[in-house]
């Protein structure tokens, strides 16, 4: 059966699309989600007998390719997610709908037989709580970015709708540490999660592998993650990315990390992220995440390596910060070598920026999910 387009809008409109999203989750009618105002092109290539949904994946580097998911896939992310929360419950999407994590809201919701809230992805925090008000059901759930869980902590009326949930799942970046203390020690129940299109959005939620799914790492470090809800595939694509192994799914992810003897999941970044500076390499989440503990003002960060004469690369960091902090623009040399100083008791000095841009926002490809080549190309990489 041929994949329909389905074009997911941005805020409550978005229900009227969920007769489609329910006959997709019987693996009878695939779809594919986009934004409105697209006109995809669908690649040719095999489908599977059951696919729901191929869908586009948001990576930080790369063009983007489509999963297809199968119904299987969808529904036994749906009862792993149900089972790690507590239970099925009602959900407010408050990510765009086009996207996984914003796309798996309304599924979850379909397969739990409520009917989810909806915000558009960029309303104030009055719209929140207003969103959250009209919530009755037993078990009350949402998704957001790093982003929108700061925006909202910081606002009294925010903060008070994220209190209300059961659980507020947060993903598509790295979270930095202070800002899950803070939300935690607030009365905010905050779920990381761990996950891409190509395994039906997060399945490693707070470091766990959600039931059913297995992880593992190769002999370089990358993550590998199996089970139900390892995609089909690409369509019309073949990375050699997935695999069967005795039955199960495989899907090498690209990004490096460590699972410890409990099985909890650690994820340092991708793996075509690190930097090689003076034969060194460095992982740049461990960069921003110390940028973001001990550098006063700065609220988001990106790490990218930009070719350099002396070391090969440089380490170079995209900020955004806080009212009253730096302005938009080079940080000049004294202000760079200042914060090199702040982080240096907390990373090897090849880790230190050499290089620092302060921009009113960061570029994305995706909820939540930094353009690390724009980035590079701001910084003259």
């Amino acid at each position: 059966m041929p994949i329909t387009p389905l074009p997911l809008p941005a805020g409550p409109a978005v229900l009227d699309a969920l007769p489609a999203l329910e006959r997709a989750l019987t693996g009878t009618a695939p779809i594919h989600p986009h934004a409105p105002g697209e006109t995809p092109t669908l690649p040719e290539g095999e489908l599977p007998d059951d696919l729901a949904v191929a869908i586009a994946t948001s990576g930080s580097t790369g063009t983007p390719k489509l999963s297809l998911l199968t119904a299987a896939n969808l529904l036994a992310s749906a009862e792993a997610t149900a089972h790690r929360l507590g239970g099925p419950g009602q959900w407010l999407l408050a990510l765009p709908p086009h996207h996984i994590a914003g796309l798996q809201v309304l599924l979850r919701s379909i397969a739990a037989g409520t009917t989810p809230v909806v915000v558009d992805a960029s309303a104030p925090p009055f719209a929140l709580v207003e969103a959250t008000a009209g919530m009755h059901a037993e078990r009350r759930y949402t998704s957001l970015v790093p982003t929108q869980l700061t925006r909202l902590v910081e606002d009294p009326m925010g903060l008070e709708a994220l209190r209300r949930f059961d659980a507020v799942l947060v993903g598509g970046a790295a979270t930095p540490g202070a800002l899950l203390d803070r939300a935690r020690s607030l009365g905010v129940r905050v779920v990381t999660t761990y996950g891409m299109s190509e395994t039906a959005g997060g399945c490693v939620y707070n470091g766990q592998p959600l039931q059913g799914v297995a992880v593992r790492t190769g002999a370089d470090g990358v993550i590998e993650l199996g089970g139900a809800v390892v995609a089909h595939g690409y369509l019309g694509l073949d990375t050699g990315a997935f695999r069967t192994e005795g039955g199960q799914r495989w899907f090498r992810t690209g990004d490096l990390g460590t699972v410890d003897g409990d099985g909890r999941v650690s994820v340092t970044g991708r793996a075509d992220d690190v930097i090689n500076t003076g034969g060194l390499k460095i992982a740049p989440r461990v960069v921003e995440e110390a940028v973001l503990a001990h550098v006063p003002a700065v609220t988001e960060a990106v790490v990218v390596g930009v070719p350099d004469p002396q070391w090969g690369q440089a380490v170079a960091l995209a900020a955004v910060t806080s009212p009253g902090g730096p302005p938009v623009g080079p940080v000049p040399d004294a202000g760079v070598a200042e914060i090199r100083q702040m982080l240096r008791p907390h990373l090897e000095a090849a880790a230190l920026p050499r290089r620092v841009l302060v921009v009113e926002s960061l570029p994305m490809r995706g909820p939540g999910k930094p353009d690390r080549s724009a980035v590079a190309r701001l910084l003259g990489g």
